[in-house]
């Protein structure tokens, strides 16, 4: 008869392991199929998890095993002293979904930093800033030009797709990695910032379906960049706005945001130079306009009416037959994804490519490469193939 073999785990790291994966007893325990009270239990060192329900655990914090038996918890900084302010989302209230995607983000970018650091390679540098007593418009042109996108390449894209792709490599060129994270809802973030310097990150949720909407959300996020580094924004967790002030940075960013996508001068050349706000915009009109530039239609009316080629009236109209539109749309069908076409969308080919580039030179090995990528070895033939091309249609980049 065997004898149940009991993991001599550290109570506090357990218990630190949960609090800051962002989980509570309950959830634990129902993971496990036991009672909280045993979750609690064993973080206070009361009782003793077997070594099968330790595996279980650090599989579910998504943690080593052997971080339970270390003699303390790691001393780490909060996680919102790395990210920007979040529209509706608590300081130390974040989702274990979003905790654990800023881990990952954050930890990839310490990858990055060590990596130009083995190979002795020179960091990019983003130090592109913004100000709020600024127009959003000046600060949309200082970025556009910066990334180098031109209204002539912007017209000659394919479909959103090609432009979602050219968006996220002028970025990437630009010093800025650009990852994506999954299994956040949309609802609490679209996209964040991790304002570290050198090489701050943008996030991007994969669960954004439409890559013109990617887009929007990359730009949105890299003004909110310039404004950090015009120290206009600091961490979440050093952020004292008020909600109402805070509500008027969201709403500068998005405002340069959207001229970043449609200047001036190509709004006027596509629509006329005089606005004619008494002109009645349908859901078909905006979509054939959006798609010349590659933008959700949502983004171009909001264009519109802050041009003043849509009366406010005319908007609100408008926003309820778009609503009226997307909610009779079928649901988008997912498309398959190598497990390379997914490394590549969710790191960005710079970070790709660095790993690579580090293992080929023998600063790291195959085994760190494949942990740094979250791909196996297997995979990395087609991942070196996707890198020399330019990425298909919704794999690769999406």
């Amino acid at each position: 008869m065997s004898t149940i073999e009991f993991a001599p785990v550290n109570p506090s790291v357990l218990a630190w392991a949960r609090t800051e994966g962002g989980w509570r007893s309950e959830q634990v325990a129902k993971t496990l199929q036991v009672k909280p009270e045993r979750v609690l239990a064993w973080e206070q060192g009361e009782r003793k998890p077997t070594f099968r329900q330790a595996e279980h655990l650090a599989r579910f914090f998504h943690r080593p095993l052997s971080i339970f038996f270390q003699a303390a918890p790691p001393e780490l900084p909060p996680l919102a002293s790395e990210y920007r302010r979040l529209p509706g989302v608590a300081v130390g209230a974040e989702s274990p979904a979003l905790r654990l995607a800023l881990r990952r983000m954050l930890n990839r970018r310490g990858v990055a930093l060590d990596l130009f650091d083995e190979l002795g390679e020179p960091l990019p540098s983003f130090e592109l800033s913004a100000h709020l007593n600024e127009g959003p418009a000046a600060v949309a042109l200082r970025l556009r030009e910066h990334l180098g996108v031109t209204v002539e390449a912007q017209l000659g894209w394919a479909n959103g797709w090609q432009a979602w792709r050219a968006w996220r490599a002028a970025a990437e060129a630009a010093g800025v990695l650009v990852f994506q994270f999954a299994k956040v809802t949309l609802e609490e973030a679209r996209g964040l910032s991790l304002l570290e310097w050198p090489l701050p990150v943008v996030g991007i949720n994969s669960k954004e379906a439409v890559p013109e909407a990617k887009v929007f959300t990359l730009l949105h996020e890299l003004v909110h960049l310039m404004l950090a580094c015009g120290q206009e924004e600091r961490p979440a967790l050093h952020e004292t706005r008020s909600a109402e002030e805070w509500s008027e940075v969201e709403r500068f960013a998005e405002g340069a945001a959207s001229h970043a996508l449609l200047p001036e001068a190509a709004l006027q050349h596509a629509v006329g130079s005089v606005p004619r706000p008494d002109l009645t915009w349908s859901v078909a009109d905006v979509q054939r306009l959006a798609g010349r530039f590659r933008l959700t239609p949502l983004a171009l009316a909001t264009r519109q009416r802050e041009s003043g080629y849509m009366s406010w009236a005319g908007y609100q109209a408008w926003r309820g037959e778009w609503a009226e539109f997307v909610a009779a749309l079928p649901a988008r069908a997912g498309g398959f994804a190598s497990p390379a076409e997914k490394t590549l969308g969710r790191a960005g080919r710079p970070f790709a490519k660095l790993v690579l580039e580090a293992m080929a030179a023998n600063r790291i090995t195959s085994v760190d490469a494949a942990r740094h990528l979250d791909l196996k070895f297997q995979h990395f033939d087609q991942l070196r193939t996707l890198l020399v091309g330019p990425g298909g249609g919704a794999g690769g980049d999406a």
